[in-house]
Order: C-alpha cells, then structure tokens, then sequence
C-alpha cells in the first residue's frame, strides 16, 4: 500500500455522484447506459483484471465512477477538443502524481515569483537563502522550474530537493538550468491542472514578488483556504533587502484599503497570510505552523486536527474558551483517531463540529494549539 502523504485533503469526497443533473439534457433512450448493472460489472471485471483483489475497495468505486463518466463523453456529443482537454488533464495529473507520490515524507514548501527576476537582485538572493534553509529543516521545494525566482527556489536546496512543475510556453522552451533533466521535472499543458499540484502538494506557499501569475497563484492559494477548499497552511510573503523593496507593502495597503475597507473581507482574513521581514523569519513561521499541528480534514461536518503531542485538559478549555464561535454543538474536545479515518492514526485529534465559515479563525486556533502545553511538557 503507497504511504499517506504529509498534506491531506481537507474535505475527501465521499460521493462524487452529482447531486443535480437537471441542468444537463437527456441521455438518448436508445443509448446503453454506461452505469447499467451489465456494463458496471464489464468495468468491475476489467479493473479485477488490472489489480487484482481490490473490487470491494471504496478506490475501486472511484475508478469505476471514472471509467463510467469517460464512457459517457461520446454520447453526450462532446467534440474533439473537449475530450483531448479532458484526456490530456487527467494523464497529467496521473504522472504528476506518480512522480510525487516517489517522495511522500519530506515536507515540501511551494515558491512563487517573478521568471524575470534577475539573479544579482536581492530577491533572487533571499528566494536562495530561504530555500536552502527550508532544505536545511528537511523540506523539498517545488517551483515553475523557470529562470528566475523559481531557479532561486532550486538553487538554495539544489536538484536533489527541488521539484520542477512546468508549464509549456511558446516563449518559455526549456526549463532551469538546476531542474533541467531530472525525474522531478513535469511538464504541464494546462495551467489550472499545474496549479492543482503547486497547492496539493506543499504544506507551505511563499511568495516573493512577480507580475501576474504570481499575483494569481497568491490570490488563489488565499482564496483556497479561505473558503475551506484547501488545508489550513502557512501563506508568506517575503523579498529581499534594499531600497527597491517595498512590494508586498503595496499588496497589503491595497488589501486594507481596498478590500477590508470595503467589507469585501473580513478583519480576520489579514491573519492568512504573514510578512516576513527575511529568509529567516520566513522560514521561522513555515516551521512553527508545524511545531504540533500535523493536518486537517473533516468527518461529515467534524473538524479533525491531528496533533503531534496531546495538549493538557487545561489547554483544551482554553480552545473552547477563546475559540467557542467555530463550534456548531457540542465543545472542542480532544479524542482518539474516527472509526471512518485510515491514515496517521497514532496521532491524538483535536476535533469539533466546525460551523464551517470563519476559515481565518480556524488558522488562529491551530496558532494557538502551536502554543499550548502538551502532556509531554
């Protein structure tokens, strides 16, 4: 069995049936349903013939349900160029989650910036630094592979500890010269699919400055864990020293004055992401996110926070003190792993029925658990 990853999935699908296909037009009464009970066992029978002994696995359901809307594609009318973006999307992602899947304990930080950053610019200079201190602590880092910030990002670890996550360009052919080459290096067609593996596989993003798309990758990792669609991870913006240096003090004005001013977000919202000073703090508060939080996800409407050493009965109250405005009924408490998880399961949980908004908070209480004393002192 392939070990579990660092980073989980927040909320895992339980059924990916849609709920409503109304919207969609009728399927031709003359047509064979792919999802009959005839061609269902066909599908089961060829996935037995691939992995033997896993057609009861809630995986094989998965799979099936794949094989079963593929089915579907042609009779739904789809053209050319829709089954070639579907085709393509999903055998990107199968080989880019092989080439991870090689490497599941080291921790890895995404680095986003500008490809134009010169390499005598100090924020070339600090994405080195940070990144070879990250690689010190034992994390791997994972940038565009361009020139760059995303080459700063490889230098400081070097080849060993980077990953490559491409995208093809007309006028972006070859890859950095620290990346080019290796097994870690993938090339992607779609940006949305790239930028599903920028953010599902780093337990940290941090961002140093760049033009639009590392406007963009900023904006959608703060929206992700916003509205709950990602994992709770630590967000850092960082640059480096001199007197060309303050970029991230225009983002954060604008944000103040343009968005919270507004009521667009909330107060809280500020606290997803931090402004480190350096390297050196930035890599600090990467570090001390994980100091006792492990991961999150839901059972049903139950926020599970895995921590690595149980907190005192003592710190629990403080949690349902400060924290009783996430809680839907009942209180925080502090259990043993749910019947329905299978993954890190001699880890202690901190769990609660989550009201399911105020994501920002949810960042100030796995601040907090951070702080309080554990039973092991």
């Amino acid at each position: 069995m392939m070990k579990e990853p660092n980073r989980q999935e927040l909320d895992p699908i339980e059924a990916v049936d849609p709920k409503d296909e109304s919207a969609a037009p009728p399927e031709a009464p003359e047509q064979r349903r792919p999802d009959s009970p005839d061609i269902q066992t066909q599908i089961d029978g060829l996935i037995d013939m691939c992995v033997s002994g896993t057609a009861d696995s809630f995986q094989t359901k998965l799979v099936r349900d794949l094989v079963t809307t593929a089915l579907k594609l042609i009779p739904d009318g789809r053209d050319t160029g829709e089954l070639k973006l579907m085709t393509a999307s999903l055998k990107e992602l199968r080989y880019a989650y092989r080439v991870f899947g090689e490497y599941p304990d080291p921790h890895k930080v995404t680095i986003f910036g500008s490809a134009r950053t010169p390499e005598d610019h100090s924020d070339y200079h600090a994405a080195v630094e940070f990144s070879r201190m990250m690689a010190e602590a034992g994390w791997m880092s994972i940038t565009g592979a361009g020139d760059g910030i995303m080459k700063a990002g490889h230098e400081g670890p070097g080849r060993a500890s980077s990953f490559g996550v491409a995208i093809r360009l007309p006028f972006e052919t070859t890859a950095n010269t620290v990346i080019e080459g290796d097994e870690k290096l993938i090339n992607f067609r779609y940006f949305f699919t790239r930028k599903l593996m920028f953010l599902s596989q780093a337990e940290a993003v941090v961002c140093f400055p760049g033009g639009f798309g590392t406007m963009d990758e900023a904006y959608e990792t703060l929206t992700l864990v916003q509205t709950g669609k990602a994992s709770m991870i630590p967000i850092v913006m960082v640059e480096g020293e001199g007197k060309d240096t303050n970029y991230w003090d225009g983002f954060i004005n604008f944000i103040k004055e343009q968005l919270l001013s507004r009521g667009w977000i909330s107060p809280e919202d500020l606290g997803l992401f931090y402004f480190a000073k350096s390297p050196a703090e930035a890599t600090a508060h990467v570090l001390k996110f994980y100091k006792n939080y492990h991961s999150s996800r839901y059972v049903c409407n139950d926020l599970i926070i895995r921590i690595k050493q149980r907190l005192t009965v003592e710190a629990v109250a403080t949690l349902n003190q400060e924290f009783e405005g996430l809680v839907k009924s009942g209180t925080i408490t502090q259990r043993e792993p749910y019947k329905e998880e299978s993954d890190h399961l001699d880890l202690p949980r901190i769990a609660f029925t989550h009201t399911r908004r105020q994501f920002a908070v949810v960042r100030k209480l796995i601040d907090r658990i951070n702080e309080l004393p554990t039973v092991e002192g």
